[in-house]
């Protein structure tokens, strides 16, 4: 299993990025899609997730209204677009493939999303 995670770089406040994650090595549509992300010196936290069984998705307090993940099940990949960003937005975003009952649990090597002031 592979997830490869595209898109990030570093923007102004208030500025807009999409990231992306391809995966490979699984079947797409039967994992939950989510996005984590490491700020500098903090622990890993969660960003959004999006759920395969319904659709549903779901986000941190610190990103609702400014933050969207979906995904494209025939292409496997899973996007986050990142709108009105903040110095506080600032880190490394993770890709992550989740299904409990396969027991599987996948993890990207991240992208760095850095936003001046």
């Amino acid at each position: 299993v592979q997830l490869v995670e595209s898109g990030g770089g570093l923007v102004q406040t208030g500025g807009s990025l999409r990231l992306s994650c391809t995966a490979s090595g699984l079947t797409f549509n039967q994992y939950t899609m989510a996005w984590f992300r490491q700020p500098p010196g903090k622990d890993r936290e969660f960003v959004a997730s999006h759920i395969h069984k319904d659709g549903s998705t779901y986000y941190a307090d610190s990103v609702q209204g400014r933050f969207t993940i979906s995904r494209d099940n025939a292409m496997n990949i899973v996007f986050l677009q990142m709108n009105s960003l903040q110095p506080d937005d600032t880190a490394v975003y993770y890709c992550n493939a989740l299904n409990t009952y396969l027991r599987g649990n996948y993890w990207g090597k991240g992208t760095l999303v850095t936003v001046s002031s």
